[in-house]
């Protein structure tokens, strides 16, 4: 039987234990640590499904939980996360209750990594079988902390070590060469008409919804009703509370939103609202997608900055939103980081960054996943960079190698996220052919 065959024969169960982990509201808590009660549920029930399959499973104090085969001293990683940003109201779906609508399967985690952890798991039961005497360990690592920070992993490499090579399944395919340097911030200031404001749910989303309480008669609704009309966005205004409904994107892609946050500031400062937070807020972020404003809209051959703005509230007396930015691959966070918080002239505080993360194509992993992805699709598609941060920048060695295949826009980090069945079994057969070739590095 070939390895296809075997994905297919599989595809069911895999759907089944998909629909399990989906189940678990494993979003970040301080309910019990470290992440919360759900997370480590959630990495429980995968680590039952790893000896299921006649693996080692093994409970890193519920930071992290790794499934492994093989013996040997070198490791092959495939790290992925359990771990779930928040939802919103307006799913359309019970966001944790997996649910098949025509051909799409509906939940938080199917794409964004519960689906790519599984398929690196069925990815091993298939090389159990094809291949049973296996000279170097293969773990599956699953992390519950990556939508918060990566503690997760980071623990894991000073109890276990790194990995000498592998992969994420956290970010696309053919194969992520490089990503994104990062930095964050926080955007403050005082408002005199603000009387509170609250919106976004995560620093790396764009901000889909604002809710702003104000004094009363401060700007032209008419004028407001039209901006925010015609920018594709909603809203109600009711006892002087402003709502104001945009669309979620993952922060690497902020062009892929709209963001509710800069585009209210905006019809608020277009309706005449007498504010200087949102005279600020249009004179220094306004609408743009690149730091355009603040004198940082850079670019290199691989790819443009990009800069999103995600939480906002207001504490004590002063209006704070987070500033979340990913800069081109051949740069350093100083320079940009420098001319950030000068051009904010004191408004822009708290920023902190990392360095993007670069390997040459013809290093021998690169090549393995690379000629794996090829074989599997017939696809000549060039490797990519990408925005987004993956447990690549925490664990060394490894890099983002799908799990998107660029079919859809699965909705990561929005409402209605889904994944298909196509879609995981491409991923499973690619990961066991990578597989295959890894272990001849």
């Amino acid at each position: 039987m070939s390895i296809k065959e075997k994905v297919q024969e599989y595809s069911p169960a895999l759907l089944k234990d998909l629909a399990r982990l989906v189940s678990y509201p494993s979003v970040y808590s301080d309910d019990v640590k470290p992440f919360g009660q759900a997370n480590i549920d959630c990495l429980n029930a995968a680590l039952e499904m790893g000896r299921r399959e006649g693996f080692r499973a093994v409970n890193v104090d519920n930071y992290v939980g790794y499934i492994e085969m093989g013996q040997g001293d070198e490791v092959i990683g495939i790290v992925g996360h359990l771990d779930v940003v928040p939802v919103s109201d307006t799913w359309k779906t019970d966001p944790f209750k997996m649910v098949e609508i025509d051909g799409k399967y509906y939940g938080r985690g199917t794409s964004d990594d519960k689906g790519g952890v599984l398929c690196g798991l069925y990815a091993m039961k298939i090389l159990a079988e094809i291949q049973p005497v296996i000279n170097k360990r293969i773990r599956l690592i699953m992390g519950c902390n990556e939508e918060s920070g990566s503690a997760c992993v980071r623990y894991y490499v000073q109890k276990e070590g790194a990995v000498d090579c592998g992969f994420t399944p956290d970010g696309a395919f053919p194969v992520v060469f490089g990503e994104k340097g990062m930095l964050h911030g926080t955007f403050c200031g005082k408002s005199e008409k603000i009387l509170d404001v609250k919106g976004g749910t995560a620093g790396n989303a764009v901000c889909a919804k604002i809710i702003f309480r104000l004094v009363p008669d401060c700007f032209d609704e008419k004028v407001l009703a039209e901006y925010l009309k015609s920018n594709g966005l909603s809203y109600t205004y009711e006892n002087d509370v402003l709502t104001v409904f945009g669309t979620a994107a993952h922060a690497s892609t902020p062009e892929e939103g709209i963001n509710a946050m800069s585009h209210g500031f905006e019809a608020l400062y277009l309706a005449g609202i007498d504010d200087s937070f949102v005279t600020l807020y249009h004179n220094k972020i306004g609408t743009g997608y690149y730091g355009e404003k603040l004198g940082i809209d850079l670019a290199d051959q691989y790819g443009r900055l990009t800069f999103n703005m995600g939480v906002i509230e207001k504490k004590d007396d002063c209006i704070c939103a987070s500033i979340d930015i990913r800069f081109p691959v051949t740069m350093t966070n100083g320079p940009i980081a420098e001319k950030l918080v000068a051009n904010g002239e004191g408004h822009v505080i708290n920023v902190a960054g990392a360095d993007p993360l670069f390997f040459p194509l013809d290093h021998p992993m690169i090549k393995g996943m690379l000629d794996a992805y090829y074989e599997v699709t017939g696809s000549d598609q060039k490797p990519i960079t990408m925005g987004g941060g993956t447990y690549a920048r925490s664990m060394p060695n490894i890099v983002a190698f799908g799990c998107d295949t660029g079919e859809y826009n699965w909705h990561i980090h929005d409402d209605n996220e889904f994944v298909t069945l196509k879609s995981l079994q491409l991923q499973t057969e690619i990961y066991t052919k990578a597989l295959i070739n890894l272990l001849k590095i």
